[in-house]
């Protein structure tokens, strides 16, 4: 009701400017507040615009990391079917050998959906400690090798596309070069 009333009273102005013929400031005016909508409109344009690149962005960072915690907790079905592989590695008896086999089979299937959803094993021996990345359990002496060089993996660490899933628990060097 408001902006009728506006309106009529625009009109009204309109009318009686253009019967005494003082078009001029009026122009003037008019190109400023053209203007001064352009510039608004722009602006509400940019910040839509905006708004639409933080959701896509907020939309693929929790696509991306929505798995997390479950992907965690497979984690230690991963560590299980590996303490189970070392735990038979030296046996060579028939019943043995065959189950070790289904059990490398389902940590290579394992592996593959880990892979499908961008889940890697963090590869770090020998390379030298990084607190944001690894846990340190022990540190052992070792001269021939820089201080803080990882000797040993207690606990793999994953990857979740570029973020840390889980810590390595690392064995370290101390002393050395």
């Amino acid at each position: 009701m408001e902006k009728e009333e506006n309106l009529i009273d625009e009109q009204l102005e309109t009318e009686e400017i253009v019967e005494n013929g003082n078009l001029q400031p009026d122009v003037e005016k008019l190109v400023e507040e053209n203007q001064k909508l352009k510039d608004e409109f722009l602006r509400a344009l940019a910040e839509t615009e905006n708004t639409k690149k933080r959701c896509s962005v907020e939309i693929e960072k929790n696509t991306k990391y929505a798995i997390s915690s479950f992907a965690k907790t497979l984690l230690t079905v991963a560590d299980n079917l590996m303490r189970a592989l070392e735990a038979s590695k030296n046996t060579q008896n028939e019943d043995c050998v065959a189950l070790r086999k289904g059990v490398e089979l389902t940590l290579d299937e394992l592996n593959k959906v880990f892979d499908k959803f961008g889940i890697t094993a963090m590869e770090i021996l020998d390379t030298v400690f990084d607190p944001n990345f690894h846990q340190v359990v022990q540190e052992v002496e070792d001269k021939t090798k820089p201080s803080g060089t990882i000797i040993a993996e207690l606990q793999k660490g994953y990857m979740i596309n570029d973020r840390i899933l889980r810590e390595a628990m690392v064995v370290v060097t101390k002393g050395g070069n």
